[in-house]
C-alpha cells in the first residue's frame, strides 16, 4: 500500500525514447503501471500544506495532456491557506439547508446493473473502515458531506472546461485530472477527485470569480495523506483486462 511503501519511480540507465529513458525489460511502461497500480483516493488529509514548488512540478507534467486537436480545454483553479478554508466555509454554508445539486454538467439519473454493484461495493468498503452500518443512514449523511470539507485537504484544484466543446471537452479535461493525479502521486502527494463539488457549481464559480461561461466540471483536492486514518485503509477492486477489451480479428 502507499501509506507503507511509497512508489519510487526509477528511471536510471537505459536508452531513451521521445526523451524517457527505458531499458529492454520496459522501465518505462514499469513506472506507469506502478502509479497507475498504487495511486488511491484520499480521504483524510494532514494540514501540512503542499509546497508551491511542487504544486508547479504537477501542472509542468499535467500540461502536457493531450487533447481533441490540440483544443486543450481545461483550466485549474488551486486555493492553499485562507484561500481553501474561505471555500469550504461558502460550500459548508451553501449546503447547510441540505445538498441541493445544480451542476453545470448533468449528473446520471441513476445507477444500473454492474455500475450500481460496483459504487455499492466502494461505498460500502468506505463505511466500513469507518464502523458506519449500513442502516446508519445519519453517519453515511455525515460521511457524505465531508465532500464539501475537501476531506480537510489543504488544497482543492477546480476544473473548469469550455461548454463549446462539448462532450469531448469534458473528456479532454478528464485526461488533464488524471495527468494530475498520476503526477502528484509520484511526488508522494495525494487526491481525490471530486464530482461532489461540481453539484455547487454557482457557489464555486462566483466565490473564485470564475469566468461564468466556463462549466466547473469536477474538484481534486489534494495533499499529504493522514496515514493514521483508516478510512485511508482500503482499496476498490477493478476489472480483469478480459472484461475490458474485446479484440476483433
Amino acid at each position: 500500500m502507499w501509506m507503507t511503501q511509497q512508489y519510487s519511480p526509477d528511471l536510471t540507465g537505459g536508452d531513451t525514447i521521445d526523451g524517457v529513458v527505458a531499458d529492454g525489460a520496459g522501465d518505462a511502461y514499469r513506472v506507469v503501471d506502478g502509479l497507475m497500480s498504487t495511486r488511491w483516493s484520499c480521504r483524510a488529509f494532514s494540514s501540512r500544506p503542499v509546497p508551491r514548488t511542487e504544486i508547479a512540478k504537477i501542472l509542468e507534467a499535467a500540461r502536457k495532456t493531450p487533447s481533441w486537436c490540440n483544443t486543450q480545454p481545461w483550466h485549474v483553479d488551486i486555493t492553499e491557506g485562507r484561500a481553501t478554508d474561505d471555500l469550504r466555509a461558502a460550500l459548508r454554508a451553501a449546503i447547510a439547508d441540505g445538498p441541493g445539486q445544480n451542476p453545470d454538467i448533468e449528473f446520471p439519473t441513476s445507477y444500473e446493473g454492474v455500475y450500481r454493484d460496483r459504487r455499492r461495493e466502494s461505498g460500502f468498503q468506505l463505511y466500513e473502515s469507518l464502523g458506519i452500518e449500513k442502516s446508519d443512514r445519519a453517519g453515511s449523511a455525515r460521511q457524505m458531506l465531508r465532500n464539501f470539507d475537501f476531506f480537510d485537504a489543504p488544497h482543492v484544484a477546480i476544473v473548469t472546461t469550455e461548454p463549446a466543446l462539448g462532450a469531448y471537452g469534458a473528456v479532454d479535461c478528464g485526461l488533464f485530472v488524471q495527468s494530475f493525479v498520476l503526477a502528484a502521486h509520484s511526488l508522494g502527494i495525494a487526491t481525490i477527485p471530486q464530482a461532489a463539488l461540481a453539484t455547487q457549481a454557482p457557489v464555486i464559480r462566483e466565490h473564485l470569480g470564475l469566468d461564468q461561461k466556463r462549466h466547473v466540471l469536477i474538484g481534486v483536492s489534494f495533499g499529504y495523506p493522514d496515514i493514521t486514518s483508516p478510512v485511508n485503509g482500503y482499496r476498490t477492486s477493478r476489472r480483469s483486462t478480459e472484461e475490458v477489451a474485446t479484440f476483433h480479428a
